[in-house]
């Protein structure tokens, strides 16, 4: 099973089917926090529909499409963070991440989107790492601000959440250039 230490207290781990009941919890209490900004939120429902997601992002990883990994902060999973898409034509990858709400401002998103840029940067050859975030979620958009990732642009109208149209920035940070 892979882990990537981040630190004594941080690191990122392959899912597995059993932190369904884990990953729905989290999802399941941070609920109303979430669904601001992730629509998926809404169709997650049951420890089922968790386990689905386990069970896709397990497949997608041998397909080499994507690499969600679960956060574990202090032995207890915490939060989802990876690599929505793999694009190898263009050796570049999106990243996209959520925290339950009980743990943040201790830095954890932080360290854990850091290690992944640097994973994609060192250990997978990527060129370009790219994350999204809605024009007003502040929160999502401190991380790539904080990590020193380029402000690319701003997508109008680029996702529809929760019967809206978000406008979403792009950030970008190239490697070499990083």
């Amino acid at each position: 099973m892979f882990t990537y230490y981040i630190n004594q207290n941080i690191s990122l781990k392959f899912p597995e089917l059993k932190d369904a009941d884990r990953i729905f919890q989290l999802t399941d209490r941070s609920r109303e926090y979430l669904r601001e900004w992730l629509p998926w939120v809404d169709f997650t429902k049951t420890v089922e529909n968790s386990r689905k997601f386990i069970q896709i992002s397990r497949q997608d990883y041998i397909d080499q499409k994507s690499m969600v990994t679960f956060i574990v902060w202090k032995g207890k999973v915490v939060g989802v963070a990876g690599f929505n898409q793999i694009d190898w034509s263009n050796k570049s990858v999106q990243i996209g991440y959520w925290l339950d709400k009980n743990y943040e401002g201790k830095g954890i998103m932080t360290k854990s989107v850091e290690a992944l840029t640097d994973y994609a940067f060192n250990q997978l050859s990527i060129n370009r790492v790219e994350i999204k975030a809605a024009v007003n979620n502040k929160k999502s958009r401190a991380i790539p601000e904080r990590l020193g990732f380029v402000k690319e642009g701003i997508m109008q109208q680029a996702e529809w959440i929760n019967d809206r149209f978000e406008d979403i920035v792009v950030y970008g940070k190239i490697a070499g250039l990083a």
